[in-house]
């Protein structure tokens, strides 16, 4: 991993080479199909860009450090991509293999300006969690309170930059990015800001703290992790050890506190989106924890993305003519996001049919382990194809998106059973 992370020569030369044979591969695809019909060119074309994740994917996972964390960052922005290269790139590990402990101890020094042992009373070497830019360690301050320490290694922030020109630079080589020229300069400075916000602890610190602040005086069943300022820097966060069980195993809790938990997941993240403006928006598992009491822990503030009153306004307004299946009103609060392209028009049937599926979770009882919604929505994507091309991502609606998609999967691990209809009133009020 240091030396991944420290020799960005290297690293430049493995991202050529990738792009190179992806390019080489691109090339002989198209001379292949210069005979090809129009179906065999796009089983080519499947295979090709399936054979480009897999490559994708294996380079960013085997070189670890910055460029890893780029691909991540990239995987959570998957619908810029083809779905074949989405799916590869969407598995790259958050595990990583541990940096030696002399390491982290000399970066812990450095960094806070004191010999380890001077600094906590306890501080254990072995990591509980190591990931792409850093990994967290267990450890005790002076006055006994037990903590966690999140610890950067060395070099990452210097080398995230050029790392993420080279994948840029590697995909639009490749033609694989689905999207014009500015919408991806908006879309890529929008991951490089992501990358930026996450490299640096003292934002996630205050994110931290925003937060908290918001959650206290509406629900002391939302836990956030205190930070602790003396122990923490650009490169360190220390925060409260904040105890609490898997989704996995919340999810074999009796009914009545799995969706106890659901409800206080849903109206917290829906409270940040529409009333706080910044949210949580890496909804993985890993980043939550429970307990029996009905108490939800949030982890990682990495990833806070802040949406503007203008934006908010286009939600709020696009809830109202969803429920109301006013679908020239839809379109024009889509087109105000920059999620509406030229190309066509989008059938009012099938309209009509998708706000059923998506809104279904949403207007009474629903059992998010038998996942109806989901079901059907794979159903519906096959007459709607044709019409995809209509609807593009955009810097407004990714993360939003990302979020919600995420949570309605973080139910489904928690088996929630429940009428959620009062909450989702509760955070867009029905019009009067």
């Amino acid at each position: 991993m240091a030396k991944t992370a420290s020799t960005p020569g290297r690293r430049f030369m493995k991202l050529a080479g990738m792009t190179a044979s992806i390019a080489s591969k691109t090339l002989s695809n198209s001379i292949k199909n210069l005979t090809a019909d129009e179906e065999q060119k796009n089983a080519a074309r499947s295979k090709l860009f399936q054979d480009i994740g897999v490559q994708i994917a294996d380079t960013l996972g085997e070189m670890k450090g910055a460029v890893m964390k780029v691909g991540q960052i990239a995987s959570q922005y998957k619908d810029i991509f083809p779905p074949e290269v989405a799916r590869a790139i969407s598995k790259l590990q958050r595990q990583a293999p541990a940096m030696p402990f002399n390491v982290i101890k000399a970066q812990v020094e450095k960094e806070l300006g004191k010999p380890l042992e001077q600094i906590f009373q306890d501080f254990e070497p072995k990591p509980f969690a190591a990931a792409s830019i850093g990994q967290v360690h267990k450890a005790t301050l002076p006055n006994g309170q037990q903590v966690v320490v999140k610890v950067q290694y060395p070099g990452v922030e210097e080398a995230c930059e050029s790392d993420l020109k080279q994948v840029r630079l590697a995909l639009r080589l490749m033609g694989v990015l689905k999207i014009d020229r500015k919408l991806q300069d908006q879309l890529f400075k929008e991951i490089q800001h992501s990358l930026d916000d996450e490299l640096n602890y003292e934002i996630e610190a205050q994110n931290l703290e925003v937060a908290r602040a918001f959650h206290e005086t509406l629900d002391s069943k939302i836990v956030i992790p205190q930070v602790y300022p003396d122990y923490s820097s650009r490169h360190i966060l220390t925060l409260s050890l904040e105890h609490g069980e898997s989704i996995e195993t919340a999810s074999t809790w009796p009914v009545e506190i799995r969706n106890d938990l659901g409800r206080r997941l849903f109206r917290a993240i829906g409270q940040e989106i529409f009333y706080l403006r910044r949210f949580h928006c890496d909804p993985h598992p890993g980043n939550f924890a429970f307990r029996e009491d009905g108490t939800v822990i949030i982890y990682d503030f990495g990833g806070v993305k802040t949406l503007s009153t203008e934006v908010i306004g286009h939600f709020r307004e696009l809830v109202h003519a969803a429920r109301e299946q006013n679908i020239p009103m839809i379109e024009q609060q889509l087109d105000s996001l920059k999620s509406l392209t030229e190309l066509g028009k989008f059938p009012q049937e099938l309209y009509e049919q998708w706000l059923e599926v998506l809104l279904r979770p949403l207007n009474g009882y629903y059992d998010f382990e038998e996942n109806s919604a989901h079901h059907d929505g794979v159903e519906l994507i096959k007459p709607s194809l044709k019409y995809w091309d209509v609807f593009k991502p955009s810097p407004d609606t990714l993360m939003v998106n990302r979020t919600i998609s995420g949570q309605y999967w973080n139910l489904i691990h928690l088996k929630v059973k429940d009428d959620l209809s009062d909450v989702f009133e509760e955070l867009v009020p029905k019009r009067a």
